[in-house]
């Protein structure tokens, strides 16, 4: 499992809980959305994460 940029950003737009870590990560860390999006990837989906399965159907296809 790779990080995908629109995937990653559609798993926070669908999730509240990811958008308010997102911030705090920006905020916290004074990063740019692009490092806290890998960050919060590395984090909470990677790895057995708790947002892997979530992720990972983003990535099947439709129909």
């Amino acid at each position: 499992m790779k990080f995908l940029k629109p995937q990653m950003k559609q798993l926070i737009k669908e999730n509240k809980e990811l958008q308010g870590r997102l911030k705090e990560l920006m905020n916290e860390h004074q990063l740019e959305k692009n490092f806290a999006l890998k960050a919060l990837y590395h984090s909470e989906v990677a790895e057995g994460g708790k947002y892997q399965l979530a992720y990972q159907a983003l990535d099947q296809p439709k129909g």
